[in-house]
């Protein structure tokens, strides 16, 4: 396994919810070791943080540019926490200075931006990383290798949901849930599809491997939150006559988090719910129906040892997910410094980053031209 790897935080406080979730998640297998960041732009929750999660107190940078003047030649990668509109320049920077990094989705608010954040990353020589996590989850994995031995047949359709509630649910005291300030604004990609989209096509391009050809959208606003939109719903075709629905968004009343994925074959069809990712349920062509698990016979990836934190039975989670992940970015870094490229499915860089910004730069474009649209790939 090496040694651990030494990782500097930009954003991602103690009150961040993502701030946590990498922490925790980064540490899981010691596989990383969190030794410096600029957590927060409020000093006293920077300094909070930096106690809390045992930064050693000269390591704890006010600001991005004190971080890079203080960690340089220190650090094996910095993950980028903060709003996605900040990711252009703050990758930028991190890359001209001599840093792999590790960046929270979306990487940046435009595909231009991406595809210009991938030249400057292969310009540099630097690791640049995207996290998806729900790519993570060991159950998907499998149904992705299945998928690629045949068991489900051909292909035929992939449906991918992700409805939330956030911007209709009330809090305790009855009055309407504010998200952060930067959530409500939207630019050309709207940021319910920075959050959520950008998930639903990584997850169909993670089973299918390819990128859509053309699609149908409608993209609206029925929340309490302002002038931005928060309910998209999509039709693409995809190579091989794939067709794929996706469907995300923050006013759907009774959705803490429903993603849910459905593969259809000509041999067999496959389901996978986030709120039960031990398991995924098969059907096949003959009627019979069945849950497999991590220990359910003839697994092809969700068996391996790197899984059994625990023995099944006793439920693995988002932050399981996110650990199997930060074990994949480090395989990656090591083989990325020894041959300057890596070989992990699991590690998605800046070019698919950019092809699924496209493909939602799309969505808005056919919404307002209320017609089909070619998805330009590059």
């Amino acid at each position: 396994m090496g040694r651990q790897l030494k990782l500097g935080f930009l954003g991602g406080g103690i009150n961040s919810a993502v701030g946590r979730t990498h922490f925790v998640a980064s540490r899981m297998d010691r596989r990383w070791e969190l030794v410096a960041g600029a957590f927060s732009r409020h000093a006293d929750v920077n300094v909070r943080t930096g106690e809390e999660w045992g930064v050693d107190p000269h390591r704890v940078y006010a600001d991005l540019g004190a971080l890079i003047d203080g960690e340089s030649g220190k650090l094996d990668a910095v993950v980028v926490l903060t709003p996605t509109p900040q990711h252009d320049q703050q990758v930028s920077q991190l890359l001209a200075a001599g840093f792999d990094v590790i960046c929270e989705k979306a990487l940046a608010a435009s595909s231009a931006s991406v595809t210009s954040l991938d030249r400057e990353a292969i310009a540099a020589g630097r690791f640049l990383a995207v996290t998806y996590n729900y790519s993570g989850y060991p159950m998907l994995r499998e149904l992705r290798a299945r998928i690629d031995d045949g068991q489900l047949g051909r292909i035929v359709a992939l449906n991918i949901e992700m409805p939330q509630e956030g911007f209709l649910r009330l809090d305790a005291a009855g009055e309407p849930m504010r998200p952060q300030e930067w959530r409500q604004h939207d630019a050309s990609i709207p940021t319910v599809s920075l959050d959520l989209g950008t998930h639903t096509h990584h997850l169909a391009e993670f089973l299918l491997g390819t990128e859509p050809i053309e699609l149908v959208a409608v993209q609206s606003h029925h929340g309490r939150v302002d002038a931005v939109a928060d309910y998209v719903s999509c039709i693409a075709r995809f190579p091989d006559d794939v067709d794929v629905n996706m469907w995300f968004g923050k006013c759907a009343l009774g959705h803490r988090n429903g993603l849910r994925v459905r593969v259809y074959g000509d041999r067999s069809a496959a389901e996978w719910f986030q709120m039960n990712p031990e398991e995924v349920r098969l059907s096949d062509a003959q009627a019979n129906v069945r849950l497999l698990d991590r220990v359910s016979p003839g697994t092809l990836v969700a068996g391996l040892g790197r899984y059994e934190r625990f023995k099944a039975g006793h439920p693995a989670g988002f932050l399981e997910a996110f650990a199997n992940l930060y074990w994949d970015f480090a395989d990656a870094l090591v083989e990325f410094r020894e041959l300057g490229s890596w070989s992990s499915p699991y590690v998605y860089g800046a070019a698919p980053a950019a092809a699924g910004l496209r493909m939602l730069e799309t969505i808005g474009e056919s919404s307002s031209a209320r017609a089909w649209l070619a998805v330009g790939n590059e």
